[in-house]
């Protein structure tokens, strides 16, 4: 009961106007830190690119590529001005897999690339064949991470 008299008192020196005053300012500063992130990983462009084809891929990323293909694996690798990522998703028990790339943008911090991995087309006729499906793509050099999403 001793403790309850204090506390009364403090709420009533302050109100509830100032009480919601101070909710309102905490609020804006927890607010303000989410648009600083948002601003972060603001797409600033569309990267230009180019799919590989599995024999134009330099030969060191292709045996690193091929120890990797069993399981899902994302990989960077750079060479002579330009830059290379591949990302594979592992065994699959059968043909007609395929993966597509459906963006690749730059942020200010960072390269962002969206890829999908695609079953056979419907009616298409598959073979019960382990395939390992990935996908290549070659870009000018760019001095940032790449996040795979």
């Amino acid at each position: 009961m001793a403790i309850q008299k204090p506390l009364r008192q403090l709420y009533g020196a302050l109100g509830p106007m100032r009480t919601c005053v101070i909710a309102m300012l905490l609020a804006a500063m927890l607010l303000s830190g989410c648009v600083d992130r948002i601003q972060k990983t603001e797409k600033l462009r569309d990267i230009p690119f180019e799919v590989l084809a599995k024999e134009d891929v330099p030969a060191e990323f292709s045996n690193i590529i091929e120890q990797k293909k069993d399981q899902p694996f994302r990989l960077t690798y750079t060479d002579a001005g330009f830059l290379y990522i591949a990302e594979g998703y592992g065994a699959q028990l059968k043909t007609g897999y395929s993966v597509s790339v459906t963006e690749l943008y730059e942020t200010e911090e960072a390269i962002y690339l969206h890829t999908n991995l695609l079953g056979p087309p419907k009616g298409e006729k598959t073979e019960q064949i382990t395939t390992f499906p990935y996908v290549v793509i070659k870009l000018e050099a760019i001095d940032k991470t790449v996040v795979f999403d």
